[in-house]
């Protein structure tokens, strides 16, 4: 990997692209080759990979990821910066450019057919902090050849997605993630990496795509169960699940036809206990998003 960006690069490229990072579009550009180095090695892409990046900023990860991957979709939300990137690409990949595509367009908003020639296999990516869940579990739902990924986000987000049932963090994120995916925390990175310096650290989350718990039901329909369960986190699932199946009484006939203790709570729970609610539901149980 050659031509990677460090502070100053990062720095003069801002400057003259009159571009100055924003808290609303959630940008911390990574300017330590080093940083960039390390996530393109712990993605693990093979040659035949189409990894696609989402917020590629300035560049610092395109660079490294191009010489590697067979193809690199890139979805950058800010209009300056989608426009700069093949430009920075060609003074800084050389032919390895040839492999880019930019996609002007929002993240939360790509479809499989925006990103189709190639089709993306890897998510790797500097995930901006403030959409980094939605965006993740948007393009496993819309990109069925999405195999594996590593994603950067702010560390208690990390945390969030790779725990586990009888954790403290357990909760929606970790479920759905579960769903689509196993994941793995892959490491911590220090602030410093980052222009500007966010008060946080960040974490590395690598996940490689499994089939659904079950094909029996939709997905649509345990995420409600879990978006029920935990609104109500402290109450049992009995109580917490009420609303969604149409009564306390109907709650806790679901759960004792899936094996489930009215009396748990949601943290306690797998995803594939989830999914065995969904389906012990009563036909009158709402689908939720």
């Amino acid at each position: 990997m050659t031509g990677l960006l460090g502070p100053a690069e990062i720095r003069e490229l801002a400057a003259r692209l009159g571009v100055a990072p924003t808290k609303k579009l959630g940008q911390n550009f990574v300017h330590d080759p080093n940083t960039v180095r390390r996530i393109v090695t712990t993605a693990g892409l093979a040659p035949d990979d189409v990894a696609l990046e989402v917020g590629p900023g300035l560049g610092s990860l395109t660079l490294a990821l191009l010489p590697v991957a067979a193809h690199v979709h890139a979805v950058e939300i800010d209009p300056v910066l989608a426009a700069a990137l093949p430009d920075t690409a060609a003074r800084h990949a050389g032919p390895d450019a040839a492999r880019l595509t930019v996609h002007r367009a929002d993240a939360l908003r790509i479809t499989a057919a925006d990103l189709a020639d190639p089709a993306p296999t890897a998510l790797v990516a500097n995930l901006p902090y403030n959409v980094a869940v939605p965006v993740v579990l948007h393009l496993l739902a819309e990109l069925p050849g999405l195999r594996h990924g590593l994603v950067m986000v702010q560390k208690e987000v990390a945390d969030r997605l790779v725990a586990g049932p009888g954790s403290k963090v357990y909760g929606i994120p970790s479920v759905k993630l579960a769903w689509y995916a196993r994941s793995r925390a892959a490491g911590r990175v220090p602030p410093n990496v980052f222009w500007p310096v966010p008060n946080v650290d960040s974490g590395l989350v690598a996940f490689t795509r499994r089939e659904p718990p079950r094909a029996d039901v939709a997905r649509e329909r345990v995420f409600a169960v879990v978006d029920a369960a935990f609104a109500q986190r402290r109450k049992t699932l009995r109580a917490a699940l009420a609303g969604w199946a149409g009564g306390a009484d109907r709650a806790a006939a679901a759960l004792t036809a899936a094996g489930v203790d009215p009396g748990a709570r949601g943290e306690s729970l797998t995803v594939d206990q989830f999914a065995a609610i969904a389906a012990s539901a009563p036909a009158a149980a709402p689908a939720g998003q």
